[in-house]
Order: C-alpha cells, then structure tokens, then sequence
C-alpha cells in the first residue's frame, strides 16, 4: 500500500504567519508534521482501524487547515523566516552603575529568567539554558530546540516556552516536550496555573489551553503584541498594545479592560497586577482591573518585579536602567546595568537579578548600603562568568527501562478516538482521570513508572511529578 503525503504551507505578508503542515498516511498510521517553514517542525501519528479511517481523519485534518488560509506548496520554494523578537530601540544610560556582583554571558540576547533557593536559570533566544548556583557556579545546561521566551513556575514544575511554539517541562533530570501548542501561534509569553497554560502571541490573541494541549477558549484580545499573560485561581490576565484584560478562566469572558498604554512586560503579585509599558510607567492594577499606583520611569519599561512584600516595586528600561521605587510610587534610585536592558527580572533575598539584551544574567546587590555607595560611584569588581564546556542536555524522547516497580507508580498509555492518553494503573487513582505526561515518550499499551502522581488543584485529572522509566 503506497505512502499519501500532503504538504501545504500558510505564508502571509508583514511578518504574519510562515507555516507547514504535513500529513502522512501509510497504512493505518497518519503523521502530521507541523512547524515554522525551514525548521524540521514537530510530528505526532496516530492509529487507525484501517487504511480507510486513517485517510478520512487525514482528509478531515487537511480540509480544516485549508479553511484557515492554508494552501499546497512544494517543500524549500519558501525560505526560513526569523520570528517575532521585541523591537530594541535603546539609548546609553547616563545613570551611575549599578552594584553588579557578577555576571554570565549566555551568547546572545535572553528574555527567560527563573530565580528560586535552588540557584538562577537564564534562557536566551539561541534555545540555551543554563541554571547558576548563587554565587554564579554553573551547574546545569539545557539545549531546547529554539529560542525560549520565557521561563515560568507552577508550583513544583518549571516550564519553559519556546519560539518552535512548544513548552518544555525542566522538572526532571532531563528536558522533555510537555505541550505542543497549535502550530498558527507565535508565543509571544505564557503562565501556567494548575497545568492550564494562558498564552499571548505575537498577533494579539490570548487562549487557555488543557494539560492535553485542547483549547479551554482562544480570543483574538484587545490588541496587538500581548507580551503579557499572568494567570491565577479564578482569572486570566492579558497585557497587550491597548492595555491590560482581564478574562474568566473557565469560559474565556472578558471581566474588564484597563488602557495602560502598550504593555511590554508583566508580573503579579497575589492582590494586584504591575504592566510595564511603553509610555515609561510601570502601572499597578487591582485584579478588578482599577489602578492603584503609576511608577515613572525615563524611558519605555521592558521589564518589572517586585519585592515579595510588594514594599519595593523594580523596572528596567529601554536605556540599560533599572529602578526602585518605594510602594507609593517614589523613585528610590536609578542606576545603569553596564550589560544592556533588562529584558526580564526577578528579585531574590535583597538581590535583583535580570537578563539582557546582550544575553547578560547579571546579579545585582540590592542592599540600601551597596545602592548608597553605587550612588557616590563606588561599585563592586563584576565577576564575568564563563561556562566551562559541559555537556548539554536536550528535550528526550526516549526513557530508562526497568522492570521493578517498588515504590513508583505505574501508569499506562491508551488510544482515545485517535488520541493517546495516559492513565494510573496503580491501585488508589481515579482510573477514569487522564494523567499530565510528556508528549514525545506516548507509546500505545506501554506501561510507566512515575516517581508519584498528584491530583490538580482543580481536580479530575492527575500530573506526573518526577522520574520516569519504561516498565518491560
């Protein structure tokens, strides 16, 4: 039986989307293999009864795709095409420098960041993640296939979202693919909340996704260059062009819209919102969506932060400055990075570290002492930190095998209506519940054994926490 292969590519003007989507039939199996044109793209199959039912979910998977602009094409005719990256329009600061303790240089621009007691992670645009202890000791480095965006927690999971249009779980030893998100979205930024990501685009649209990766909603939004998206218990928060939107988290409704002017950056605390913007205000809003406080700053906001007591309120601009401002909105002090502008940051323990646009992850004294002394000129010696060569990890699709259960819990891989889905087989687990696993390791009928499994806050499905191995 020969091999049907469709091909078709979605390429539109002024930097929209630049797609492929390929479906494959051969025999009972359908491939699809999805991406940016010129990269090799992502692929999942499925199984099928027979010849006929493996083409007429092809067939069905094609017409959509047709439907959404998508057109036959024939494979390199159409070249690579880079993906959405923030605009730099900076100046040199003039401000004094800032107290830098040290250091690393990851190779190139970086936007993720993820500060914890464990140490600090940088993720920059060539897809290299590398995780410091705090006093800059490299110990650990990641290899994801693009560039990351962001790096986000949720509870005891870290993700990471990247310019292929998929997430990345760096909880475990080793990365692994953990959601695919629908291949027309170009991620701009994404929060997770209980295994339910929100995500931003490049385009201004806004959706909640499942630990399936099936959409809960999408919305087109309010605006454009949503580099904002926070999510909570019970909302959703959009930051975009026009301002910040606030959306229910189960039906997708909007609740309330906010002008702040463009809105560059995010951050949230428990009771309350910070944009960054491009009208060089960091603007405090409830999460009713009223303003509370404006934090002015001398140029565009690529970056904010704050104390965990919200008593100090941190910006960086779009002139290599980073700032402090009291809760009240008082500016404290100004001061010049020496590594270019911060595109993300976080403050840890009286320190303030960020990552840059010259692909710094730089760690700054935040102690009234160190700023009262960087004021009068008298700054600390910067430790640059070189990475000695060590080897890279890369998103796995493939896990240790074992035979021996003991204490783990074992889990299965079934085919749902062409789907593959994860369920416990363990005594003591909702065996109707599905279980948050990664996506490149599904085999059908194939057992696993998971560290522990723990039910979602929200209830009614299950997430892996953990190693993971083959069951033989």
């Amino acid at each position: 039986m020969s091999q049907e292969t469709t091909y078709l590519e979605l390429s539109e003007e002024g930097g929209g989307s630049h797609k492929f989507y390929e479906v494959t039939v051969d025999g009972t199996t359908m491939s699809i293999r999805y991406g940016r044109i010129g990269d090799p793209g992502a692929t999942t199959s499925s199984s099928f009864a027979d010849n006929a039912k493996a083409r007429a979910e092809a067939a069905k998977k094609i017409g959509a795709k047709v439907r959404k602009g998508y057109a036959p094409a024939v494979i390199g005719q159409r070249q690579r095409r880079g993906v959405s990256r923030r605009t730099i329009v900076s100046t040199r600061s003039t401000a004094r420098r800032a107290p830098v303790l040290w250091r690393y240089q990851s190779g190139t621009s970086a936007f993720g960041i993820f500060v914890d007691e464990s140490g600090c992670m940088v993720g920059n645009e060539a897809g290299a993640i590398t995780k410091l202890t705090h006093d800059a000791q490299v110990i650990q480095q990641f290899r994801l296939p693009d560039g990351v965006k962001c790096i986000v927690a949720d509870d005891d999971w870290l993700y990471a979202g990247c310019d292929d249009g998929n997430v990345y779980d760096l909880s475990g030893k080793i990365p692994r693919l953990a959601y695919r998100i629908a291949d027309d979205i170009d991620i701009y930024w994404l929060d997770i909340f209980d295994g339910v990501l929100g995500v931003s685009d490049a385009d201004g649209g806004i959706a909640a996704i499942d630990h399936e990766d099936e959409f809960l909603w999408r919305r087109k939004g309010n605006g454009t260059s949503g580099w904002m998206v926070r999510c909570d218990a019970t909302a959703l928060y959009h930051g975009h062009s026009k301002g910040v939107t606030g959306y229910d988290w189960r039906s997708g409704q909007q609740t309330w819209h906010t002008p702040t002017g463009g809105v560059l950056f995010g951050w949230q605390e428990r009771d309350t919102l910070f944009a960054g913007t491009s009208t060089r205000q960091v603007v405090q809003l409830g999460k009713d969506g009223r303003q509370q406080t404006v934090f002015h700053c001398d140029a565009a906001v690529f970056s904010c932060a704050t104390a965990p007591d919200g008593r100090y309120v941190f910006a960086g601009d779009s002139s290599s400055s980073v700032y402090c401002f009291d809760s009240t909105g008082a500016r404290l002090w100004k001061l010049d990075t020496g590594c270019g502008s911060a595109f993300s940051m976080q403050y840890h323990q009286e320190r303030l570290y960020i990552v840059t646009t010259d692909g710094s992850l730089a760690c700054i004294d935040a102690t009234e002492a160190a700023i009262h002394a960087a004021e009068q000129g008298t700054v600390p010696q910067v430790r640059d930190i070189k990475a000695a060569a060590m080897q890279e990890l890369v998103p796995a699709t493939t896990v240790e095998v074992t035979s021996e259960v003991g204490d783990g819990i074992v889990l299965e891989c079934v085919e749902e209506n062409g789907r593959l889905r994860i369920r416990v087989v363990s005594e003591g687990y909702h065996r109707d519940w599905q279980v948050q696993f990664p996506k490149g390791i599904r085999e059908p009928k194939a057992r696993y054994l998971v560290t522990e499994v723990r039910e979602a806050g929200r209830g009614g499905f299950y997430r892996a926490f953990g190693d993971i191995r083959r069951l033989v």
